[in-house]
């Protein structure tokens, strides 16, 4: 999942561990990721975020994409701070399930953000390509 995605690259994701139904990523806050005010930029975290969500509900081996996710920032990060964001299963039931992912600061152990995100599953087996999947 994460090889072949463009915004993870260009933000500097890298997997720290994945399992059935969880993932951590982390990445180091550049100045790409600025927002006007000098701090982390919403859509950079909730991508980071987003892109661990991704990895943990594909971790089943059968294909699937978000259905609704939503963050509530909480403080601000800045450039140079190291931010993990560490996600879990919360439920799964039939193709529908919840995960929860916690963006911490690892530069002072303080929650950045919350995300819960909410996926489909869209069939049986992962296909040989990706870009076979059906578009969301």
């Amino acid at each position: 999942m994460l090889s072949g995605d463009a915004p993870a690259k260009a933000f500097g994701f890298t997997l720290r561990r994945a399992g059935p139904g969880e993932a951590e990523l982390e990445m180091t806050i550049s100045q790409a990721g600025l927002n006007a005010f000098g701090t982390c930029h919403g859509g950079v975290l909730f991508t980071l975020a987003d892109t661990a969500f991704s990895i943990a509900c594909n971790s089943h081996g059968r294909p699937s994409v978000a259905q609704q996710c939503s963050i509530t920032f909480v403080r601000p990060a800045r450039p140079g701070d190291r931010l993990i964001a560490h996600v879990r299963e919360r439920c799964r039931t039939g193709r529908t399930a919840i995960y929860d992912c916690s963006l911490t600061n690892a530069t002072n152990g303080k929650i950045v953000a919350e995300f819960r995100g909410h996926s489909r599953t869209i069939a049986d087996a992962m296909p040989a390509h990706a870009e076979s999947l059906p578009a969301r």
